[in-house]
C-alpha cells in the first residue's frame, strides 16, 4: 500500500495514523518532493472512478493563485492531468493506492469500507 503526502498536512498525519491503528503496513512518498508523474494520476484516476477535480487540492494555495476553479471547466481531461503532474501541491492529498483500490483525500468512514 502506498499513501503519497505531504508531512506538514494535518489531514495526511490524520490518515497515517489512522493506518497505524489498524496496523496497515504502507509505503509513504513526499507528494511535493516526488509529484506524481503523468502517466500515475492517469492510472489512479481511471481506477478511481471520481471525477478528475477530486484530485486537485481545490483548497491550496497554487490552486487559488492560478485561479483553476475558473479554467479547470475549460481544460481537457489530458490537459488537466498534465498540469496536476506539474507540482504534487495541486493534488489533493492524502492519496492511498491499495492494489486497485484508490483514495484520494481523508474520509475515515470511506477508508473504513474500502480497505476492510
Amino acid at each position: 500500500m502506498l499513501i503519497l503526502c505531504y508531512p506538514k498536512c494535518s489531514t495526511c498525519k490524520k490518515a497515517k495514523k489512522w493506518l497505524d491503528e489498524h496496523n496497515l503496513q504502507y509505503t509513504e512518498r513526499h507528494i511535493a518532493e516526488d509529484n506524481p508523474s503523468y502517466d500515475e494520476l492517469k492510472e489512479w484516476y481511471e481506477k478511481s472512478g471520481l471525477i478528475l477535480k477530486k484530485f486537485f487540492n481545490t483548497s491550496g494555495v497554487l490552486y487559488k493563485e492560478k485561479e483553476l476553479k475558473n479554467k479547470l471547466p475549460l481544460m481537457s481531461e489530458d490537459e488537466q492531468l498534465k498540469l496536476l503532474a506539474t507540482n504534487g501541491m495541486l493534488v489533493k492529498r492524502p492519496i492511498l493506492i491499495n492494489k486497485n483500490k484508490i483514495l484520494v483525500g481523508f474520509k475515515e468512514s470511506e477508508w473504513e469500507e474500502l480497505l476492510q
